[in-house]
């Protein structure tokens, strides 16, 4: 059961996607409301979206043709960092391009109890399938980063599971770690969705096939896959570091780290098309352009 937002004429609409393949429209304002619901009720969420299906009718529109966006407004997204081996391996070979002695950090953060969370996004940087990620003007190496992400209720409680980018830039994070604000937010610096399944419906996600497609000019430039199962922290441990002495909002998103990074030689140029697919989940779909490009387009 997967959770979609589309926009029809001058109003948005919230939708779900049965395990049968129909489509529904929600008479609810936003997945954390839909939540808040099936709470007062004392159901799941799958229960209570499965009673208000029941007697409607389906879209008769596949979700992909519609104009989607982000599943929910997210009012902040976080990530945790070198959660997998390979980006350990990145983050390491990154800061040795920039001259420092990379095994200071990244090696003592792998193996570190406390896992390193950053924040990532706000809503009005965060975009949704179909829209423009940005490249930063100042970097030269500059990548898309696949990751599951745990959409969070302000308790902490996981209500779903989305597809998300974080964009980031190599050079600068690698020329020193205090610079990874700068390498990880800027303006279209993250992308979500197009759905968020419901955890209940997700039989295992330490066993989801997450796949990375870099398209330039058309042609296939990047194609990485991986699975969840080689994440090295639990998704509810990262969960935990993330709400203590803090507020968690409904709707927050927490990225839960890559396992696929592309070859050290490649950065993503302006036109380069960014699918990053997880199995049961969705694929998301950005378009990478300048940050100048959005004003001139």
């Amino acid at each position: 059961m997967r959770i979609f937002r589309y926009r029809e004429v001058s109003r948005i609409v919230l939708g779900v996607l049965m395990e049968d393949g129909a489509a529904y429209r929600l008479n609810a304002p936003d997945l954390m409301s839909l939540v808040s619901e099936a709470s007062k009720a004392g159901v799941t969420n799958e229960a209570y979206i499965k009673s208000l299906v029941q007697d409607l009718s389906p879209i008769q529109a596949a979700p992909e043709s519609l104009a989607l966006l982000t599943p929910l407004d997210a009012p902040e997204v976080w990530a945790a960092g070198v959660t997998y081996q390979r980006s350990r391996e990145a983050r390491n070979y990154e800061a040795t391009a920039g001259k420092l002695d990379a095994s200071t950090f990244y090696d003592k953060v792998y193996d570190a109890q406390r896992p390193e969370l950053f924040m990532k996004s706000t809503a009005a940087r965060t975009v949704g399938p179909g829209d423009r990620v940005c490249l930063r003007s100042d970097s030269s190496w500059q990548v898309p980063e696949a990751e599951l992400g745990l959409v969070l209720d302000r308790s902490g409680a996981i209500v779903g599971y989305t597809t998300g980018n974080d964009m980031s830039c190599r050079d600068i994070e690698g020329e020193n770690p205090l610079y990874l604000p700068q390498a990880k937010i800027w303006r279209n610096s993250c992308a979500i969705g197009p759905f968020v399944r419901l955890t209940e419906t997700v039989a295992d996600p330490y066993n989801l096939a997450i796949s990375c497609r870099i398209y330039r000019d058309g042609v296939k430039v990047v194609d990485e896959s991986a699975n969840t199962g080689q994440l090295k922290r639990r998704l509810e441990e990262l969960v935990g570091y993330l709400k203590r002495d803090n507020a968690l909002y409904d709707g927050t998103v927490l990225l839960t780290g890559t396992c696929l990074v592309p070859p050290n030689h490649f950065t993503l140029a302006s036109g380069d098309r960014i699918e990053i697919e997880i199995a049961g989940i969705g694929t998301l779909v950005n378009t990478a352009v300048y940050t100048h490009e959005l004003e001139t387009a």
